[in-house]
């Protein structure tokens, strides 16, 4: 089966570096591979020593990469879908001259990012998409976004042309709300659909994974463990954890030995909270890695003839989204690694779950067997929400 690997971690910490290596060690395994930038802030370029463009671009036989320019994708791949959007706003009574304020939805352009690498995926033209991805906060925005959206289309606009018939009438006279249009609605099943089929690729466990870079620092180890929880929160699956930059023990000289103590702490206490996932240490080198050269030595120092293959398989699958059957109910319990009990909040919307976590929300449909079920109550303990549903069994309780 194809795969995509996403490679994220905080700023600064050498995930380009790692997820270059990764496509280049890839490509020498005679896999055709694809290494894509979704960081505006592109620099594969540098690394690679040649320009990369908003167009694959041939590195080897067996290797392309691009720089993908959200933009650019938005008008010259996908304009039916815009038309689509515009539809969608001009049913909603958003006038003309107002719909460029809607059309920038925040993280709208990363949207477009994430169709075009399904665009590349199902070409069948790469065997291994590796994606080098914004910064943690970022990519995390941008992969929630299909789920967000595919639940605003569900809630402001009843998707199927049986709900709009059936409410049309209902809406207008008791409302004084004028239902999308049959033409229109075609464009939001279209909308809706390609969200789903989005969210199905990203969320496959055995197709696409995420893969976080950190440095042995402080700041980064909480920044990571912070984004394990928030990819759980999302229902997205971690297989891989890499610590870069790790300085050698070196007994002769007093400053490096300094800090190879205090990075060992840190290594520690990644080791023992990612027990489960594979950690790969990458040692610290004292030169920049620039140009093809470069990375293939980084690759024969980093991948071995025997682990080759393993990189870039599934690790982990890790099942981090359960419902079951409970004497009165359901039960729901989701995976929030790092989370604490005070920080996480629950709230049923009618159909939906909410779970927020700090700042980050999101916003769970729920199966219809528990749609509008009454909430019991929940708790969190040993990294694990559970929210229990009462539901009516015909009036017979086990």
């Amino acid at each position: 089966m194809n795969r995509i690997i996403v490679f994220t971690g905080k700023g600064g910490v050498g995930k380009t570096m790692v997820s270059t290596a990764h496509a280049v060690a890839s490509a020498d395994t005679g896999k055709k591979t694809l290494l894509v930038s979704t960081d505006m802030a592109h620099n594969l370029g540098d690394i690679l020593g040649r320009r990369i463009g908003s167009s694959p671009k041939q590195i080897n036989d067996f290797l392309d990469a691009v720089e993908l320019d959200p933009d650019l994708i938005m008008r010259h791949d996908f304009p039916d879908f815009m038309k689509s959007y515009e539809a969608l706003l001009q049913s909603a009574g958003v006038e003309s001259e107002e719909q460029d304020k809607f059309t920038v939805i925040p993280g709208m352009e990363n949207l477009f990012s994430l169709m075009k690498i399904r665009q590349y995926y199902e070409s069948g033209d790469y065997e291994r998409i590796i994606v080098d991805c914004a910064p943690s906060g970022e990519t995390i925005s941008m992969l929630k976004l299909p789920e967000l959206l595919a639940w605003y289309f569900e809630k402001l606009f009843p998707v199927g042309r049986m709900a709009i018939r059936m409410l049309s009438p209902f809406t207008k006279v008791f409302m004084k709300v004028e239902m999308p249009r049959q033409e229109a609605l075609s464009d939001v099943e279209k909308l809706y659909k390609t969200m789903l089929e989005l969210q199905d690729l990203l969320k496959d466990s055995e197709v696409t994974t995420i893969r976080l870079v950190c440095t042995p620092e402080k700041m980064v180890v909480d920044e990571t463990k912070r984004s394990f929880m928030y990819l759980n929160l999302y229902h997205y699956q971690v297989d891989g954890l890499y610590i870069n930059r790790v300085i050698p023990d070196l007994a002769d000289n007093r400053f490096m030995t300094s800090w190879h103590q205090i990075q060992a702490g840190y290594i520690a206490e990644l080791e023992r909270v990612f027990a489960q996932i594979p950690i790969t240490k990458i040692p610290w080198y004292p030169d920049e890695i620039r140009g093809m050269d470069s990375v293939e030595q980084f690759c024969r120092e980093n991948f071995s003839p025997e682990t080759i293959e393993e990189a870039f398989s599934v690790r982990v699958r890790d099942v981090n989204e359960v419902y079951e059957e409970t004497r009165d109910g359901y039960k729901l319990r989701l995976s929030l690694p790092f989370a604490q009990a005070d920080e996480v909040k629950v709230t049923g919307l009618g159909s939906d779950l909410e779970v927020h976590i700090g700042n980050y929300r999101r916003t769970i449909p729920l199966p219809n067997t528990l749609a509008n079920n009454t909430i019991l109550g929940s708790r969190f303990a040993d990294g694990w929400l559970e929210v229990e549903f009462f539901a009516d069994k015909g009036g017979i309780r086990r």
